[in-house]
């Protein structure tokens, strides 16, 4: 069955979105947008390791494009799925396969949310030097089990037209009593690492990834704000917006070493192409203070 074209309008059908990962974070978070822009929507109730389910999905919701923000990362973190391969590869692996076949035998557009945490700073991408990471560059990074299957999964759905791969990192929202907040996390953490990195702030991107949907595109996408920003900086913009009194303490990657059961990726992702797309996108620190620190900073009165 033939796709639309990559880049393509959605043209005149209405659109009806199938989504899966109700209960996850970006999930919920693409279903109240859904909502606001009077976009017909409905949860998947199947399981994304079992066919059957998807197929019964589809054809009960006739949706126009899938989106898949379902997948194990572990909690608290991605130390869980150290712990639990078999879980880990039964989503991350065998469930996003499934589902992207799926929608390929029914000629479905599928929007995956991935990572980005598969890359780690190198001699061709050095820490502090503007050169990131491009959406051909095979990854590098295996230092925990979670970033493996992703690894493994990104390849295996280039083989796939009609999938969208969006590679997502530290998500930031403007909600900032979510706990998943990477802005919320680092807030409550003992120490920090103090090291630049690529991160998405969801209140700008996920938008972007249902216009997206609507022209169609696919193939791989770095989905990260442009540039670069370290943990001590949103820690002060943090202090200056929010909390004239918070304080934190740093330590290095080796002391970090010795509380984690798997080393974190850091990296710079190029955004370049998701920038040609979508000009309007603004860097990761224009980005914080639009969406997270403005809204935030008028409600908490300072």
């Amino acid at each position: 069955m033939g796709f639309p074209a990559n880049g393509s309008d959605a043209g005149s059908k209405p659109l009806k979105f199938l989504i899966y990962g109700r209960t996850g974070w970006i999930g919920g978070l693409l279903g109240k947008l859904c909502q606001a822009q009077s976009i017909d929507f409905t949860y998947g109730s199947g399981r994304l390791e079992n066919r059957a389910s998807l197929e019964a999905d589809i054809a009960a919701v006739k949706p126009t494009h899938v989106f898949n923000a379902a997948g194990v990362t572990g909690r608290p973190n991605v130390d869980w799925c150290e712990s639990h391969k078999v879980e880990t590869i039964r989503t991350n692996v065998v469930g996003t396969l499934t589902l992207a076949d799926v929608c390929r035998d029914k000629g479905l557009i599928l929007i995956n949310y991935a990572t980005g945490c598969i890359f780690e700073y190198d001699s061709g991408h050095p820490l502090g030097s503007g050169i990131g990471f491009k959406e051909e560059d095979t990854p590098n990074f295996v230092g925990s089990f979670y970033s493996k299957t992703k690894a493994m999964v990104e390849e295996l759905l280039k083989n796939f037209e009609n999938v969208c791969t969006l590679r997502v990192r530290m998500p930031i929202s403007s909600d900032l009593s979510n706990p998943r907040n990477f802005i919320t996390k680092i807030t409550r953490y003992e120490k920090v690492v103090n090291i630049p990195n690529s991160m998405t702030i969801l209140d700008e991107l996920l938008p972007i990834s249902i216009e997206m949907a609507k022209r169609n595109l696919t193939g791989i996408w770095n989905f990260t704000n442009p540039g670069v920003v370290s943990h001590n900086e949103i820690l002060e913009i943090y202090r200056q917006y929010i909390d004239p009194n918070f304080t934190w303490k740093n330590f290095t990657l080796e002391e970090q070493a010795k509380v984690i059961v798997a080393p974190r990726s850091n990296n710079e992702l190029d955004a370049s192409k998701l920038k040609t797309e979508f000009p309007e996108l603004l860097s990761i620190k224009e980005s914080l203070i639009k969406y997270v620190f403005e809204p935030n900073k008028k409600t908490t009165g300072v």
